[in-house]
């Protein structure tokens, strides 16, 4: 009876250098076409775990956590600076679906600065902005923007406390005057004062009181 020899199948080869290319765990430096670069731990071939991402066109450089290809966990941002070229760090704290959620604090050209709870990418919750002016505003956020209570304090020591919507002083406030020695309080809308009452407060104290003091009603 004769024998007949079935041709043994093989796989292709193609099938071994896929899987040969699949990351996963710790790896070297990994260069995407348009010649960004990855150094870090991968699963599933996403980056997954810690590591560094370079981005070429930027020169940008994220350092952190990473979950399922995207930035999650803590970690921080840097750009380089584009005439030192030394690199200035943009952002660090938590992150959550490649954007910034948690607590974290953002650096910003000309020296501002922003400490506090973020949200999408926002500014959202409790947190503390220093502005180039000197100014400091702290209290509550809401979609990058002041939003709830809080309070701004000027270079000149000057304060604002109460409500804010959208940036701007709203609702039932106080403004203290304490170069002058006054306090007014009342309610305001879209940064403006539309009703309240104006009083003496640390006069004695104040640095620069107006001439007459304000009578009492």
């Amino acid at each position: 009876m004769p024998i007949v020899k079935y041709r043994r199948a093989t796989e292709p080869l193609w099938h071994e250098w896929d899987g040969k290319a699949q990351k996963c765990g710790l790896r070297h430096t990994v260069y995407a076409v348009n010649g960004d670069q990855y150094t870090g731990e991968w699963l599933d071939n996403l980056k997954h775990g810690k590591g560094t991402q370079v981005w070429k066109r930027t020169g940008a450089i994220y350092s952190g956590d990473w979950k399922f290809g995207k930035r999650d966990g803590y970690g921080s941002y840097s750009i380089p600076d584009p005439i030192t070229k030394e690199y200035k760090k943009v952002y660090t704290g938590w992150w959550k679906n490649d954007r910034k959620c948690g607590y974290g604090a953002m650096f910003y050209p000309g020296g501002e600065r922003y400490e506090g709870e973020w949200s999408s990418g926002l500014q959202s919750g409790w947190g503390r902005m220093y502005y180039q002016d000197g100014s400091i505003y702290e209290g509550q956020w809401l979609a990058g923007r002041p939003g709830g209570q809080g309070m701004l304090r000027l270079p000149n020591e000057n304060r604002y406390e109460g409500g804010w919507k959208d940036g701007k002083k709203h609702g039932p406030g106080k403004f203290f005057y304490l170069d002058k020695g006054q306090l007014f309080e009342g309610i305001w809308a879209a940064d403006i004062p539309k009703c309240g009452i104006l009083i003496d407060f640390g006069r004695d104290e104040a640095p620069a009181p107006t001439q007459y003091p304000i009578p009492k009603v």
